[in-house]
């Protein structure tokens, strides 16, 4: 770990705050008299709680949350919470002192007004209007259960020209029968790129597992034109196509009861118009350098897209075989999961590519291919053939992304002590591609700024685009090679590849510093998890709105969190990683739910008379958020007890759930090596534990490994508090952070003051690490912007001042040229320290960033401005009307996505809403 040289800020004055923050209006506050601190804080109403859909919040298949810029996407959501429990005061007590808040009307508890009931009359008519339509909707009798029965009353049109008007569609629940099952596909496509439209053939064998006389799949906005069904040996017969539009559902009523045993091939042709809504078989277009426009067809398939492009089994547990073939203009090339085996040109000039059959079975959403003018760059890995594609102008910047796949593929065939299974490995940089990266078996996809690396960029650059493909290549293992059933395990795939994406590059990029990234994360989905919006890990979801919903941070980094907590709470060093290759090696090329992956980890532990993995994992799986867990002291006792941490606007937090928790600690004894953490597991409300002797203080979740938050009341903070003013080096930084974190979070809750925050943040002048200091300033931050936003400009002045007295001496003593020798984790440091010193306007930072920003552009581009630093420069910038006008030029003629996406973060950050429309 890179440290941090902030010795020369060693002498800040500890009452510094008492002595800046509120000196102009003492009568208003004052920190070392007055216990209610903040009081003119104004009071959030509960509607004015909001709480983001989780569809909203992730549009990224391979990509943790963090990497989408969202450190502020949530602070509407659980940030606004921060001045409502400050103080630890009743929501009565404040509303009483605030000028700010809202008066009821003194007529709130009279009569209603004529007006309101003619208002209320009318809404009722509507919701019965509208329950009534509902209930007559086609193809569903809605019950407590949703929509379990047919209704039998309304015919469903078919699609097939020569189906009988009137038929019945024989099939009424969301996800398909299990009678018949995919064995394999053959598949035609001839795109047409410039009419935007395609044709194909799909041919599927399939075998019966039940007796049915029904056979039901998925197909969305298809003209079938041809459909013929083949029962084993005997002939081929024309049959009837039905569609059911809401569900994407296509049926075959078959004349004779199929037999389980049986095989059958379905034969269907069709046409179809390219999405241009970035997910099925999709058009896209980019402009070269010379202004022409270049145009291509890609795939994104997951979660339930694979049926607009080819009609299938589209869900994760009906995995086959794939053979694809793929006619194309001569001047383009295609690509799919395997490698190519032949090519044929036809007699309408066009040419037909034909790909090797899969050698795995594999789910729907795992499909791709894709019809462009990419140029490659490759390399041969372990007797796998690594290839790097771009638009033929980017490719001197897939060099990175070349050597970074190498590296990590080579390192999970050793760890999984299971060789990647295919012969090639692509991964491709799409100009036009919504989501972050996207795992496809064999042929990955990605955003250009997540793969693609010019000469200027920055090392966190290049620490995102290594997260990103080593998230993707773990994926190929946990997704791929083994899958989750149903979309209700979705963190089977996404929690287990984020935590791996931080496991490799901990162990092949170690200057990357991707543990302070990993402790970050962890903190924010802390954050997200608290609120009653949040889910369980593995919840039930039925509907495509609920499975798009489960792309969120608890799928992603609580999967990844927990997984961490799990390996740090398991008997020696390896047994972790022992689980994982048994669970790999046991349903390679199956489907698992999360019970399969605890039974396989508890066989480990269990070998080893050590804990039952299932009993203790199910409880952080099964329900939703996460414990608080208090501790006392008295004399050698500790007395530990949890409870839901929820931030809920009630500030009601009763619940009566319970987790089977892996307590970690340790003490003033010893508190920073790994042989001084102790462990015991807390299963009920609330244990007793007998210490060896006294000790001062103790400090809970040992490097802040396990997921949860602790309150050490307060003498326990004071004990810590003073202990860290002594000695920073007393606890681990990750420690140090931990408590910033926590303490923030209780100050939400209202379980401690914001003086007992403020007390904490007073050894902060020492900090010689990253990780407590960026968590220091990301919550100070995330309250003077709520409280800049909400028009509070006392408060948000005193807040500035604070947060100036505090970090100004590190503020200033930042530079802005490029340093080699810095490291990603100073580099990150010093682009937070000075976004926070330009977004209070501090003049030297200002006029700095400005200079930087006119030498760039009468430079022509040649005088380049540090990759960490753009954002700040573009910012400052933007905030000009001469400079912003010249950010939109140069937004307009860039070609690197890394460069324009700063751009525009820069273009959106001014304060003219002419110029934001």
């Amino acid at each position: 770990m890179d440290l941090f040289d902030g010795s020369e800020h060693a002498n800040l004055p500890r009452n510094m705050i008492e002595n800046s923050m509120f000196e102009e209006e003492p009568d208003v506050v004052d920190l070392a008299k007055d216990s209610s601190t903040f009081q003119a804080l104004p009071v959030l109403d509960p509607d004015e709680m909001s709480y983001e859909p989780r569809s909203s919040r992730l549009l990224v298949r391979g990509l943790g949350e963090n990497e989408l810029e969202d450190d502020e996407e949530d602070y509407e959501s659980s940030a606004r919470l921060l001045g409502m429990s400050f103080m630890n005061r009743s929501a009565a007590q404040r509303a009483g002192s605030s000028p700010y808040i809202r008066q009821p009307s003194p007529r709130s508890c009279l009569r209603p007004s004529a007006r309101t009931m003619v208002v209320c009359v009318l809404f009722l008519v509507i919701l019965a209007s509208m329950t009534m339509v509902f209930y007559f909707l086609p193809g569903c009798t809605y019950t407590k259960a949703g929509c379990p029965k047919s209704n039998g009353t309304t015919p469903v049109e078919p699609l097939y020209p020569n189906s009988t008007s009137g038929e019945l569609f024989p099939w009424a629940q969301l996800r398909l029968p299990q009678s018949i099952h995919p064995i394999d596909y053959d598949i035609t496509l001839n795109p047409n790129l410039d009419e935007m439209t395609f044709t194909g053939q799909s041919i599927i064998t399939m075998s019966v597992h039940h007796n049915t006389r029904r056979l039901v799949l998925h197909g969305a906005n298809f003209n079938i034109t041809n459909a013929t069904f083949k029962l084993g040996e005997g002939p081929v017969n024309k049959v009837n196509v039905l569609e059911y539009k809401p569900w994407q559902q296509i049926a075959i009523k078959l004349p004779e009861e199929l037999k389980a045993g049986q095989r059958c091939v379905l034969t269907l042709d069709y046409s179809a118009s390219l999405s241009n809504t970035y997910d099925g078989f999709y058009n896209s277009s980019y402009t070269n350098k010379d202004g022409t426009k270049s145009v291509l067809a890609a795939t994104q398939f997951e979660p339930l897209s694979a049926r607009k492009a080819f009609p299938c089994f589209d869900e994760p547990a009906f995995k086959a075989t794939f053979h694809m073939k793929i006619s194309r203009k001569p001047e383009y090339m295609t690509l799919s999961n395997m490698p190519k085996a032949k090519s044929t040109h036809l007699s309408n000039g066009r040419v037909l590519d034909e790909f090797e059959k899969t050698s795995v079975n594999m789910s729907t959403y795992l499909v791709a291919f894709i019809v462009a003018n990419f140029t490659p760059v490759s390399t041969n890995v372990s007797d796998t053939l690594v290839s790097v594609y771009s638009v033929p102008e980017k490719k001197e910047h897939t060099v990175y992304a070349l050597e970074m796949a190498s590296k990590l593929l080579e390192f999970y065939n050793n760890f999984f002590d299971i060789k990647y299974p295919l012969k090639k490995l692509d991964l491709i940089a799409i100009p036009d591609f919504l989501a972050g990266a996207m795992e496809n078996w064999g042929l990955i996809t990605f955003r250009e700024t997540t793969l693609l690396v010019g000469q200027e960029s920055s090392p966190l650059e290049k620490q995102v685009v290594a997260s990103v493909i080593a998230h993707e290549l773990a994926h190929q293992w946990f997704g791929n090679l083994v899958t989750m059933n149903w979309w209700n395990d979705l963190w089977l795939n996404e929690g287990f590849a984020t935590y791996m994406q931080y496991t490799s590059l901990q162990a092949v990029l170690p200057h990357l510093d991707i543990g302070n990234l990993f402790l970050s994360v962890r903190f924010r989905v802390l954050d997200k998890d608290a609120l009653n919006s949040s889910h369980a890990v593995s919840t039930q979801v039925e509907t495509a709105e609920q499975v798009e919903e489960m792309f969120d941070a608890v799928s992603y980094e609580k999967g990844a969190s927990i997984l961490l907590m799990l390996n740090a709470s398991m008997s020696g060093s390896n047994q972790f990683r022992k689980g994982i290759i048994q669970y790999l090696k046991q349903f390679r090329g199956r489907n698992t739910d999360t019970n399969d992956l605890w039974n396989s980890l508890t066989q480990v532990e269990l070998s080893t008379q050590q804990q039952n993995v299932s009993e203790m994992m199910n409880s952080w799986t099964s329900q939703k958020g996460f414990p608080l867990i208090t501790v006392s002291i008295k004399e050698d006792q500790v007395t530990i007890s949890q409870e839901h941490f929820l931030l809920s606007s009630d500030g009601n937090t009763r619940s009566s759930s319970l987790w089977n928790v892996p307590v970690t600690f340790v003490n003033d004894s010893c508190s920073v090596a790994t042989e001084c953490r102790q462990m015991f597991s807390l299963k009920t409300k609330t244990e007793t534990l007998k210490l060896p002797g006294k000790v001062k203080w103790l400090k809970m979740n040992y490097r802040n490994t396990g997921f949860y938050i602790v309150h050490y009341g307060d003498v326990g903070w004071a004990a810590l508090t003073e202990a860290l003013s002594t000695n920073v080096s007393i606890l681990t930084q990750e420690d140090r952070a931990s408590l910033i974190h926590n303490m923030f979070a209780l100050s939400r809750l209202g379980r401690v003051s914001f003086q007992q925050v403020l007390n904490l943040l007073s050894y902060v002048s020492q900090e010689t690490e990253t990780s407590p200091v960026m968590e220091a300033l990301f919550q100070l931050n995330t309250i003077y912007r709520l409280l800049d936003k909400r028009q509070e400009s006392g408060l948000a002045a005193r807040m500035k001042t604070y947060i100036l007295a505090r970090f100004g001496s590190l503020m200033n003593n930042q530079t802005w040229e490029k340093d080699e020798q810095d490291g990603v984790s100073e580099l990150e440091l010093r682009a937070s320290l000075l976004e926070t010193a330009c977004m209070l306007e501090q003049e030297n930072c200002t006029q700095a960033a400005s200079a930087l920003f006119k030498q760039y552009v009468e430079s022509n581009g040649t005088s380049r401005i540090p990759g960490d630093l753009q954002q700040v420069v573009f910012t400052v910038a933007a905030q000009s009307d001469e400079d912003w006008l010249t950010l939109l030029n140069m937004y307009h003629y860039a070609t690197y996505d890394a460069e324009k996406k700063k751009l525009l973060l820069g273009l959106a950050s001014t304060q003219d809403t002419r110029k934001i429309v």
